[in-house]
């Protein structure tokens, strides 16, 4: 996949392309089924498939205040991308100055002259260009006009299910929903819009050492690390090391109110290491992977130690057990 972070980085040669706008947080389902028609228009058409997006978010530029918490860092979402099948991705740098682009300005700019765009395969929501003036009919009136074809998400049909069942029936896909499940601890149901574990990646970094003591040592992720942190509890997962190997692992996210002054963070407990490397299982500053199955539980404030280290007992034989049955992803 070819990767460039801003216009003048695409060669004067590129094109013709099939592309797709969006932020892409998450590359959940819903992004998946988008990005596989744009594949499979490209290939119709002898094109090339791409992506434009951004870095930073834009609602981190116009309202920082209450921009939403990202779903996975930049690294992830681009490696996430690429998996998807596309050819190249642009990462456009989100400024105010790009934000005042007309639509037709940007559309002329960035899909025309830089991208030589075929076509355009956007969603009915799509809003682009100075005070997401732009819609739908504003790109069918620009592809008219400056000879591309636009193709709307529902004209490809129901081949491609955008929705996950829940309790309460049937939801559509979206950024959104993965942060609330997120937020509630629900990482079962983010997984199922996500279409794979969500995950954190970060450098391990020492902390108190505690759990060394308490004996069960931890990788704990530094605070710069990307991704959404769950729900403070105890969680089944994985960790996945530099080298790529995929260990089992207990998770807690909080701030262990056992102990106080503990600031919130992320760490995991790899089980089920061999012997050999009981001693020698170094992850100091290596950046590792943690991905979330399912929570075990809250946090809870134990009376001392102890019970601590009873209830740590427990919660690794119940992720041993759980992960012991489930199929490893794989990436």
């Amino acid at each position: 996949m070819f990767y460039w972070r801003d216009l003048d980085s695409v060669p004067k040669d590129f094109g013709p392309s099939v592309l797709t706008l969006g932020n892409f947080d998450g590359v959940h389902r819903g992004h998946q089924r988008v990005l596989q028609q744009v594949v499979e228009a490209a290939r119709e058409r002898a094109a090339a498939a791409v992506v434009v997006s951004f870095d930073p978010h834009p609602a981190q530029v116009h309202r920082p205040e209450s921009a939403p918490e990202l779903i996975m860092g930049l690294d992830d979402r681009v490696e996430t991308l690429a998996e998807t099948g596309i050819d190249a991705l642009l990462m456009m740098r989100y400024t105010l100055d790009l934000a005042a682009h007309s639509p037709e300005e940007f559309v002329e700019r960035v899909f025309v002259r830089a991208l030589k765009a075929r076509a355009v395969v956007i969603g009915h929501d799509v809003r682009f260009g100075r005070g997401n003036s732009g819609d739908l009919d504003t790109m069918r009136d620009l592809g008219r006009k400056l000879g591309f074809e636009v193709i709307a998400i529902d004209d490809f049909g129901a081949s491609y299910p955008l929705d996950v069942t829940d309790e309460d029936g049937d939801r559509r896909c979206s950024s959104t929903w993965v942060r609330e499940a997120l937020e509630a601890g629900e990482v079962g149901t983010a997984a199922r819009i996500l279409g794979r574990p969500h995950r954190m990646r970060g450098e391990v970094v020492h902390g108190a050492a505690r759990g060394r003591e308490l004996g069960y040592p931890t990788a704990n992720l530094a605070a710069s690390s990307q991704g959404f942190i769950p729900a403070d509890g105890i969680y089944a997962g994985w960790l996945v090391d530099e080298a790529g190997t995929r260990w089992p692992a207990a998770i807690s996210v909080g701030s262990n109110p056992t102990f106080d002054g503990v600031d919130r963070q992320v760490e995991a407990h790899v089980i089920n290491r061999p012997p050999e490397r009981v001693q020698d299982f170094d992850l100091y500053g290596q950046a590792i992977i943690v991905e979330f199955v399912e929570r075990l539980r809250g946090q809870i404030a134990y009376t001392g130690p102890e019970a601590l280290i009873e209830q740590m007992k427990l919660d690794v034989e119940r992720a041993r057990g759980l992960l012991s049955t489930e199929q490893r992803p794989r990436r």
